[in-house]
């Protein structure tokens, strides 16, 4: 089963996808038709140059001894480099506000984007979320989703690199893998990617890490092989059979029998299952 951190002190929703941290000036019409999803300016990826160059020579070691990070099945990226050069969609459960610092690492050289939620690029940390490839998902309109779509879609065509937390919302250290939401299926099978799957597990902390640093769990992140949109279905099956194959895939490699009665895969209103 592996090891499963106390997490009382959380207040997890009662819905799966739900957020439980709160919002600071956060218009949800500052992300509309118009808005750049990717700032192409020079400017921006000077910037993004030299947070690369911070990532690789303080953050990345401080997530190791934070953390104690440890990644498994990198030789992954290495046998599937032929698939993953022509682009690819990871995923992966979300339950740290570092994960996705571990999934950078976990890829490079790849410089992957994003998926985000809104409020967090217009927030304190909005710059950097921005400037570590993070794309906000609108939540304006129709007119503002077409935008987004077409920026990743776009990103993907030309062989980008998308992470994205189909489970919709950050829930520290929660073990459970929570329902997807279909977008991963839908962009993926529009643009025929692969989706690569990652999962963090958890170990336990050491007596100084737990009692010194009051270190709750450290991660692991667990990477598998590539999913690939099913060529012999189409429309919503196939959106519908590969989301259940990523749950399925990122339910096993964070060590949890994928049982659909307990973990079910599709989002719809999900309510928690371990309340």
């Amino acid at each position: 089963m592996g090891f499963d951190p106390q997490t009382d002190k959380y207040p997890y929703p009662e819905y799966t996808d739900m957020h439980y941290l709160e919002t600071v000036n956060y218009d949800k019409d500052t992300f509309g038709r118009d808005y750049p999803y990717i700032d192409r300016s020079r400017r921006f990826r000077i910037k993004r140059f030299f947070v690369d160059l911070l990532l690789d020579l303080i953050v990345f070691p401080a997530a190791r001894v934070r953390l104690g990070l440890r990644i498994k099945g990198r030789d992954k990226l290495k046998k599937y480099r032929a698939l993953l050069e022509n682009g690819a969609i990871t995923c992966s459960n979300h339950i740290h506000f570092w994960d996705y610092i571990c999934v950078m690492r976990a890829v490079r050289p790849v410089r992957p984007y994003v998926l985000s939620w809104a409020p967090n690029l217009t927030g304190k940390d909005g710059n950097l979320v921005r400037a570590v490839g993070g794309i906000p998902i609108p939540e304006s309109g129709v007119q503002a989703t077409v935008s987004f779509l077409k920026t990743v879609t776009d990103l993907l065509d030309r062989k980008g690199w998308v992470h994205i937390y189909a489970e919709g919302s950050m829930w520290e250290y929660y073990r459970p893998i929570r329902p997807f939401k279909n977008g991963i299926g839908h962009i993926a099978c529009a643009t025929e990617t692969p989706v690569f799957p990652m999962a963090f597990s958890y170990r336990e902390p050491g007596w100084i890490r737990k009692h010194i640093f009051g270190q709750i769990a450290l991660l692991t992140l667990n990477i598998g092989d590539p999913i690939l949109p099913d060529p012999d279905l189409c429309g919503k099956d196939r959106e519908t059979d590969l989301v259940r194959r990523a749950h399925g895939a990122v339910c096993t490699l964070a060590g949890i029998k994928p049982d659909e009665n307990i973990y079910p895969p599709l989002f719809d209103h999900t309510a928690r299952i371990d309340c």
